[in-house]
């Protein structure tokens, strides 16, 4: 069984973390969602203490993963929000088990992430980066360099959650997670979806988020000015608004 925390009562919020961390990155929204929600915070297979459960770490074992652990907490549907890879998670979710998801937010994520020549070749280069640097060196680059506008304490916090993954798993789960693609089968996401991107994402680029709304049949879209691939650590009020407003509906 998945690790998982708790917040908060109210209608479930199941809320599924991006890859190489944990469910720790949501600490900065995960207080005033519980006001409103019961708030469930799994960490992924193979990721922090839910390291010791075994391969495969595709995207459809994660997804089966937290139907069971809805299962085993006696919630029918839960409201989904997915960031990052979590998005991709959770679009499997509604996929695979469209019974236990009531809505979705995908923020800050992709149906497909090797759809441009940088994003083939750095599919290609995070494993190599892994074997070469450890975690803890591959850390401190990709949160040094790609979370400038991060605040220093939470660029610290953020890079010790990544530095205490396991390598030999982030390198599988990551393989894994760049063969996700969800773009044949996106109309089959049935369930009210809100999509929530960055006008800055450098990471996950604005064109992932409009693909994503035109798959999705009936799909919204919020885009947050000013705001990058880290925008729950820079603007995490707005993540919060934007969510609790659609998912109030």
């Amino acid at each position: 069984m998945l690790h998982f925390s708790e917040r908060g009562s109210g209608p479930a919020l199941l809320l599924v973390h991006g890859l190489l961390v944990t469910g720790e990155m949501f600490e900065s929204v995960l207080e005033p969602f519980a006001r409103h929600y019961r708030v469930i915070v799994p960490d992924l297979r193979g990721h922090g203490r839910s390291s010791a459960l075994p391969p495969p770490y595709t995207v459809a074992q994660l997804a089966a993963d937290l139907a069971r652990l809805l299962e085993h907490l006696g919630v029918a549907a839960s409201a989904v929000l997915g960031y990052s890879q979590g998005g991709a998670v959770a679009q499997q979710l509604a996929l695979d088990h469209p019974e236990r998801c009531r809505r979705l937010v995908l923020a800050c994520t992709y149906a497909f992430n090797m759809a441009s020549l940088r994003e083939k070749i750095e599919g290609q280069l995070v494993p190599l980066l892994l074997a070469l640097l450890g975690m803890e060196r591959f850390a401190k680059l990709v949160i040094g360099q790609g979370l400038k506008d991060v605040s220093a304490d939470r660029r610290n916090a953020l890079m010790a959650i990544m530095a205490r993954q396991d390598r030999t798993l982030m390198t599988t789960a990551w393989r894994a997670a760049m063969a996700f693609d969800s773009r044949p089968r996106l109309r089959e996401i049935r369930c009210p979806t809100l999509i929530i991107a960055g006008a800055n994402d450098s990471a996950v680029p604005q064109h992932h988020a409009d693909m994503l709304r035109s798959g999705i049949a009936g799909a919204e879209l919020s885009v947050v000015q000013g705001a990058g691939h880290a925008l729950i650590w820079t603007h995490p009020d707005e993540l919060v608004r934007r969510s609790e407003s659609f998912l109030a509906r």
